[in-house]
Formats: C-alpha cells, structure tokens, sequence
C-alpha cells in the first residue's frame, strides 16, 4: 500500500484528501456532513493560507460553519505580540470543555505561534485535547497529517524549523470569488529588532514568476477581477529562489524578474482589472516601482508604505535601515508621480529609548506626508526579538498618552484625506451585502476605501462607477450612477 503513495507534491496531498475521505465516512454517524472551522488570526498572509486550510477541509468532506462548535476547528496563530499566546489559551480552555462533551471533535493548531518551541511544548502538557499541531512550512500537508491522526488514533505534532519546499496548485476557498491573494514570495530577510516573523516564517524565498503568472492566469479564467500580490516584503521580490545546505540560491542574473516587472506582466493578464500588493519595504522601494504604478492603470492607487517611526534614531535601533529624511524623500517622488495617491502606513509608538522628541519627529511625518490611514500600535515587547531586552522601556503611562496624540493627529488628518473625495464619481468593487442595511452593498474604490450604497446582490463583484455622497470618516455613502 505504501508504495502506491505519490512522493511528489501536490499529488501527495491529493493522495490524502481522498484517504481522508474514506476515513471520515466511518466516523459519520448519521447522514449530516462534518463540519470545520477555521480561526485565523494575524495577518494577510494568514488569511491566505486560511484559504487553502478550508479548500483541503472541504475537499474532503467538510463543510464549515460559523463558530467553534464543529467537528474539526483550527487555530491559524500569529505570534507577532505577546498576547497573542494568552488569546489562544483563553480559547483553548473554551474547546476543552466542548471536546469532553464531543470526543469524537478534532482540534488543530497551526500558523505562526507553533514555530516556538517552548509553545509547542506547553501545548504538549496542559492541552492534550489538541489533536494536530504543525507550523507554517507545512501548512500543504493538513490532510497528510489529518490522516495519520485518524488511521493512527494518536495526536500528530510536526513543525518544521525552515521551508524544504513550497508547494502550491492545492485546492482554496476564498471568501470572494472575485478577488483574492496571491502569494509571490515567503519569509522575511529584514529582521527589524521588535518582530518575530523572520524567525518563525523563515528567510525570504520568491516564486518563480512563471508559477505566479500561471496561478493568476487560472483564477483570472474562473472570475477574479482583482489580485493581491502577497510578501513580507514584497519590493525585494526576485532576489533568492530559494536555499540549499544553508546557502542562499540565487536567481541567475538572465532569468531574474524584479518586482515592478512582475506586476507589469500581471497587469497584461486578461480578466483582471485590478491589482495590489502588501507589504512595501521602504529601504526596498525603486524608483522603477514607482514609474510603473503611475504607467499601469490597473495598479490601485494605492500603496501601504510602514514608516513605524519617524525618528531616525529610533528607526535605528529597530533596524529599518532607513532615515527620517529618505522616508520624506521617497514620499516626495511617490506624489510627485501619484499626486492622488492614498498611502497608508503602521506605527509604533513607545518603542524602547523613545524620548518625547523622538515621538514628535513622528508627529512631524504624520503631519507632512497626510497619511490616508494609519494603523497604530502600542509597542509590544516580544520574547525572542532583540528590542525586547533592549534598556529603557517606556512606562505605560507615557506611551497611552503618547498613542492618544498620535490617534487624534492621525484621525485628522485622515478624516481630510478622505473627504477629499466628496461629490467626486469613483469605480467600486462590490463585495457583500451591507451588514447593517439589506438595502446596500458595500465595496471599495481603488484607494481602499469602503462605499456603502444602495443595490442588490447581483452587484457583487462588479465593479460600478459610485458618486461618493457623504464622507463618514473611513467611510462613503454614495449612489450609483448609471
């Protein structure tokens, strides 16, 4: 038997999806379908591999519902702040009540917070009800892995300490038939001293651009409209292929393609009408990228460009590798060829050795660059990065006064921004019924800005020209126009 199973990926992982399928028939013991859920927390990069999560799940056999009461749940973690480990806990405590009444209940942990082993060696002790824990350079073998729990009876746990080999073309269910993520690149080279993702995504690795291509060709072909390149730092795409013993591979000089050559080709690709990407390193930022984006018309309008601090000092001791002033500078050439652009941004407030000075150089570049949106974060002290045994941490204290100032700066300003776009027609994509209203839908412009607006479901998906009405804050009302 065991020399009928394929050895080369993704037949493998199909190989186990149909196993997977036989085995849970056994466990059925009425006519209802197994249901999963699939928790994800973190990231766009999470929510991607979420994705192919619920397509193997449901390739097998189950069906998903809201909530954690189902036959299989997963937690998808990220470990990027510390309390991301007590929120798991806290939900883990929940399940281990449910799974006394439900023995027959699958419990999986996965994603970022399971490449720390001192983790995974708490979930080996205080929660035995946890039935599969593997990482994020495994995340293709969930059926393999389901398997091996069903047909052993006995918890699997394997986390991989680097990516041997990516695999992709594995069954996804998107949240939006119309739009989704595309990844071009894994890990992350850049090891700023507060952040834990080189250390538990692996050191980058690009795709070849003709697998990227051929994906987005393929889901072009089934009715994606809009796609969003995916990488922790997508600018440096191109560079490492991949490594072998340890040593880096790199790309050879005549078959490699920079970032802004791959985002060319892809806008060339027929049925899609828009593209984004996430996330621009600022040290990593050409000139090249930025011609293009103002020569391409399907690339939004739209760039997320983290500064996390606009003291240069501080940017320092973070390892951002760049200065106040060139952040300025790069800002400058990206208006001077977007004058219309929306940039949006992440700060960090209260970062270790931060005086009040250092705090208002901040201030000073939110004022000047007039952020769109900027995600603001109480500095975190993470195990395992080097900031977090850094001298002078700030006392509580001052960072919330801190972070207040800058929330109502940062609001101001956006709050502007945004409205400068009141009386003005923009293309929407339509995503879903609103929430709160049946009587409107909600999408967003190529700015990524949200739109609620009169219509029915046989909008969604389509992109529709809106004149934006009234501007709430972060948001529009508008009216379509015919």
């Amino acid at each position: 038997m065991e020399g009928l199973i394929p050895v080369m990926e993704p037949d493998r992982q199909y190989y186990f999806m149909n196993k997977c399928k036989e085995l849970i028939l056994d466990i059925k013991s009425d006519d209802k379908p197994l249901t999963y859920s699939v928790v994800t927390f973190g990231c766009q990069m999470n929510a991607h591999d979420s994705d192919k999560l619920k397509g193997i799940l449901e390739t097998i056999g189950y069906e998903e519902v809201e909530g954690e009461d189902a036959d299989f749940v997963i937690f998808n973690t990220c470990t990027v702040r510390e309390n991301a480990n007590k929120k798991l806990y806290g939900h883990l405590g929940h399940l281990k009540s449910l799974k006394k009444k439900r023995p027959n209940m699958l419990i999986a942990l996965c994603g970022c917070m399971m490449q720390e082993p001192h983790v995974v060696e708490t979930i080996k002790t205080k929660y035995r009800m946890v039935d599969i824990v593997f990482g994020t350079h495994n995340i293709y073998k969930l059926a393999e892995l389901i398997y091996n729990r069903l047909f052993q009876g006995e918890r699997i746990i394997e986390v991989l300490d680097k990516s041997y080999i990516t695999v992709e073309k594995l069954p996804q269910k998107r949240k939006y038939s119309f739009k989704s993520g595309v990844n071009i690149m894994y890990g992350c080279n850049n090891f700023c001293s507060y952040c834990i993702v080189p250390y538990v995504r692996g050191r980058e690795k690009s795709r070849p651009a003709e697998d990227i291509l051929a994906e987005i060709k393929d889901i072009a072909s089934k009715g994606v409209k809009e796609v969003m390149l995916l990488g922790q730092n997508v600018n440096s795409y191109g560079q490492i292929y991949d490594y072998q013993d340890g040593k880096i591979v790199r790309v050879p000089e005549e078959e490699k393609v920079t970032f802004p050559e791959l985002l060319t080709m892809v806008c060339q690709i027929e049925g899609i009408e828009r593209v984004r990407f996430m996330t621009s390193h600022p040290k990593d930022l050409s000139d090249e990228l930025i011609a293009v984006m103002a020569r391409e018309p399907k690339i939004c309008n739209h760039i997320h460009l983290p500064v996390q601090s606009g003291s240069t000092d501080i940017l320092s001791k973070m390892n951002r590798r760049y200065t106040k002033e060139q952040y300025l500078s790069l800002v400058e050439r990206i208006r001077a060829a977007l004058p219309d652009v929306s940039i949006t941004t992440d700060i960090i407030v209260g970062f270790p050795g931060e005086t009040e000075e250092d705090f208002l150089e901040t201030m000073d570049v939110v004022r000047k660059v007039g952020y769109d949106q900027a995600y603001t974060f109480i500095y975190s002290k993470r195990t395992g990065t080097p900031a977090a045994s850094m001298d002078n941490q700030i006392p509580e204290d001052v960072i919330k006064d801190r972070f207040n100032r800058l929330l109502r700066e940062v609001n101001d300003i956006s709050y502007k921004r945004v409205g400068r776009y009141e009386g003005v027609t923009k293309d929407v994509l339509v995503e879903e019924i609103n929430h709160q209203d049946k009587d409107l839908v909600t999408g967003r412009t190529e700015e990524n800005i949200t739109v609620h607006f009169k219509g029915g479901e046989e909008l969604i998906g389509e992109i529709v020209p809106v004149k934006l009405i009234s501007c709430k804050g972060f948001y529009y009302l508008g009216e379509r126009e015919n």
